[in-house]
C-alpha cells in the first residue's frame, strides 16, 4: 500500500478537524462552524465515508491533506509527515539521507527531548533553579508563560550535563554532535556547552525540540548563546514560538518579528501572541518565506539602535523580494521591545504598533539621514537607490504605487521616475535571461554531453516539464532532432534560438563537469517537473479567492481536485528519491 493510502486509511478527518472547530453529527454527516471564515451558521460538512470537507459558505473543500496543509500551512509533503507522527506510521525515507545519518537525525532529537526535560528539572527542583526562577520573575515573566514555553535551567557546571547522559548510557561524542557539548582543547574530553544559563528551547512548527537557546544569569559572555547548526537544525531556517502563534498569526494576517527570546517572552505573557522572534540574527530569505506562509504582513520591531536600524532595513529587501507587505515599528531611542512592554503595557505598545511606518518609508528616511535632499547629485542618488529596491517587488501594481509615494516623498517627477524604473528593469530582464536553474543548467551540459542520454531522455520529456523556463526553446529545438531521427548539428542549432541565448549555453557547456548519468539526468528532469507543477499549483489557488468573490462556488470543487492531483503527483516525484519497496 502507498504511504498516502497508510496515512489516509489510519488518519481521521473527524477527529482532525474537531482541533479547529467544534462538530455535531447530523445523520451521516458532521456540520460546525468553518474554521477558515467567521460565520454565525454553520456550514462547514464532513463525510467521515468518504472523508471529504466541504464549506457551502466559502466553499472550502478537500480532503484530510488538504484540511492540514491550509490549517497548519504545511506543504504537501509536511502534512503527510505530520499525520504520519500523529498516527504512528513510519513513512519511507529520502535515499539521498543515509541509513546511518538518519540514525543521527533520530539520536539528536532523543537527545533534545531528554535534554529539555532534564532542563526543566534543573529550574524547578534545584537551588541553582530557585536563583534562575528569581531572576526571570525580577524580569517580570510569569509561571504560565514559562511553563507554555518550557523554559529550562542548565547548571553552572563543566559536565552537569554529559554526566546525565553518560548515566543513560549515551556519550559525549554524541552529545556534542546534538550540539549540547564542546570539545576540550587543552586536554581530553567534553564539556557542557550551556552553563548557569536560562534555557529557552527552540521548536519545529511541528512541536519537536530542534534546538536551545541561553540566557546567561552570571554574566557570561556572550549574554545570549545559541545551538549551533546541527543534522536537524538551521539557524537561519527558523522562527523562535512561531510553533506558539502560528494560528493566530494566520487569523490576524500579520507577524510581529521581535529579535530575542525576552522581547517574545515579554508580548507572549501580555496577550500579544501574533509574534515570532529571529533569535538574534539578521533575518534571513528562508525566515521571511516562512513568515509569508502565514501572514501577508510583516511588522519589525527590533531595537531602536543602530544594529536595530540595520537588521530592519535587511528586512525590508527580503520582503520586497518575496512580496510581503513590510512595516517598521519605531521604538524610542534606548528601548526594546521588552523594555517598552514592561514599562508602558500591551495596549500602549499596540497602539504604537499600528503607527508603524511602511518599509519604503523607512528605507527613504535612512538615505535621508546619509544624503541630502537639496542637493541634486545626492538627491538622485537617493532615488535610484530606493528604485533599485522597488524593482525587486514582484507585483507591478505594488511598483507603480510605491514609485508615485516616492516622488511624493523626494518632490521628483512621478514621470521621470517612472522613466529610471523602466531603465533599471530593462537591465534587470537582460541579467535575468543569462541565468538557469541549477537543474535546468545541468541538464543541458548533460545532454550535449552524452548523445545517448539525450536520446533515451526525450522519450521521456513532456512539454510541461519545460515550460516556461528559460532554456524551453533550446529543449524544444533539440527535441525536434530527435523526434526526425537527426543527430543534433550545434552550428545549424544555432540558428534556430536567440543569439543571446546561445552564448550563456555556450558558456555552461564550456564548464567543467563531472561524467553524466541517466539517474543524474532523471533526477534533473524531475527537479524541472516539480518546480513547474509549483508554478500551477500556485496559479491554482490565486483562482480561489476571486471564484469566491463573483460567489462562482460552483467552479471551486474541480479546481480543488486539480490542487489534491498535483500534490500527489509532487509527492509520488520526491517519493522516487526514497528507498523503499513502494
Amino acid at each position: 500500500m502507498e504511504p498516502i493510502d497508510q496515512v489516509r486509511q489510519a488518519a481521521n478527518i473527524i477527529e482532525i478537524a474537531s482541533q479547529y472547530t467544534s462538530l455535531i453529527k447530523k445523520g451521516n454527516k458532521h456540520v460546525g462552524l468553518c474554521p477558515f471564515h467567521s460565520e454565525k451558521t454553520p456550514s462547514f460538512t464532513i463525510d467521515e465515508d468518504k472523508q471529504l470537507y466541504h464549506c457551502f459558505g466559502c466553499g472550502a473543500g478537500g480532503d484530510i491533506f488538504t484540511l492540514v496543509m491550509e490549517k497548519e500551512n504545511l506543504s504537501f509533503p509536511e502534512a503527510l509527515r505530520y499525520l504520519a507522527e500523529k498516527y504512528n506510521i513510519k513513512l519511507p525515507e529520502k535515499r539521498k539521507r543515509s541509513p546511518r545519518h538518519l540514525k543521527l537525525e533520530e539520536k539528536i532529537y532523543s537527545i533534545n527531548e531528554k535534554s529539555l526535560a532534564f532542563f526543566v528539572k534543573n529550574l524547578h527542583n534545584t537551588k541553582e533553579g530557585e536563583k534562575a526562577l528569581q531572576y526571570l520573575s525580577n524580569r517580570a515573566i510569569d509561571k504560565e508563560a514559562i511553563q507554555k514555553l518550557k523554559i529550562g535551567y542548565a547548571m553552572n557546571s563543566w559536565d552537569s550535563m554529559i554526566s546525565f547522559f553518560q548515566k543513560q548510557s549515551i556519550s559525549p561524542a554524541e552529545v556534542e554532535k546534538a550540539g549540547l557539548a564542546l570539545l576540550r582543547k587543552k586536554s581530553e574530553g567534553y564539556y557542557d556547552r550551556f552553563r548557569g544559563r536560562i534555557i529557552f528551547p527552540i521548536f519545529s512548527l511541528t512541536g519537536k525540540v530542534v534546538a536551545f537557546g541561553g540566557r546567561s544569569i552570571f554574566d557570561q559572555d556572550p549574554k545570549y548563546l545559541n545551538s549551533p547548526d546541527t543534522a536537524i537544525y538551521t539557524k537561519g531556517d527558523v522562527l523562535y514560538g512561531l510553533n506558539f502563534c502560528k494560528h493566530d498569526i494566520r487569523e490576524k494576517k500579520e507577524m510581529i518579528l521581535v529579535e530575542g527570546y525576552t522581547d517574545f517572552l515579554s508580548l507572549f505573557q501580555s496577550g500579544i501572541t501574533n509574534i515570532a522572534a529571529s533569535l538574534g540574527t539578521s533575518l534571513t530569505a528562508n525566515q521571511t518565506a516562512l513568515a509569508l506562509r502565514f501572514a501577508p504582513r510583516l511588522i519589525i520591531c527590533y531595537d531602536g539602535d543602530i544594529a536595530g536600524e540595520k537588521a530592519a532595513r535587511r528586512a525590508i529587501s527580503l520582503g520586497f523580494k518575496k512580496g510581503l507587505q513590510i512595516k517598521i515599528m519605531v521604538l524610542p531611542q534606548g528601548h526594546d521591545p521588552d523594555s517598552f512592554i514592561t514599562e508602558n503595557g500591551a495596549e500602549k505598545f499596540l497602539s504604537l504598533a499600528k503607527k508603524s511606518i511602511t518599509g519604503l518609508k523607512f528605507i527613504i528616511d535612512m538615505q535621508l539621514k546619509k544624503n541630502r535632499k537639496d542637493i541634486p547629485e545626492e538627491k538622485a542618488r537617493i532615488a535610484r537607490e530606493i528604485i533599485k529596491e522597488i524593482d525587486n517587488i514582484p507585483d507591478s501594481i505594488i511598483r507603480s504605487e510605491y514609485i508615485k509615494q516616492t516622488g511624493e516623498y523626494l518632490g521628483i517627477d512621478e514621470n521621470l521616475l517612472r522613466a529610471t524604473a523602466k531603465y533599471k528593469s530593462s537591465e534587470k530582464k537582460q541579467a535575468a535571461q543569462n541565468s538557469f536553474l541549477t537543474a535546468e543548467k545541468r541538464l543541458l551540459q548533460i545532454i550535449f554531453t552524452d548523445s545517448q542520454i539525450a536520446s533515451s531522455l526525450f522519450k521521456e520529456i513532456s512539454p510541461a516539464d519545460i515550460q516556461g523556463i528559460k532554456s524551453e526553446s533550446i529543449f524544444t529545438t533539440f527535441q525536434d532532432y530527435f523526434q526526425n531521427g537527426k543527430a543534433p548539428d550545434f552550428f545549424k542549432f544555432k540558428k534556430k534560438i536567440d543569439p543571446a541565448l546561445f552564448s550563456f549555453l555556450s558558456e555552461i557547456l564550456l564548464e567543467e563537469s563531472l561524467t553524466p548519468t541517466i539517474e543524474e539526468a532523471r533526477d534533473c528532469l524531475s527537479s524541472l517537473r516539480q518546480i513547474s507543477l509549483t508554478n500551477e499549483l500556485t496559479r491554482l489557488k490565486s483562482q480561489i479567492p476571486s471564484l469566491i468573490k463573483r460567489k462562482e462556488l460552483d467552479k471551486i470543487p474541480s479546481i480543488q481536485k486539480k490542487i489534491m492531483d498535483i500534490n500527489r503527483h509532487l509527492y509520488e516525484l520526491s517519493q522516487r528519491e526514497y528507498g523503499s519497496k513502494y
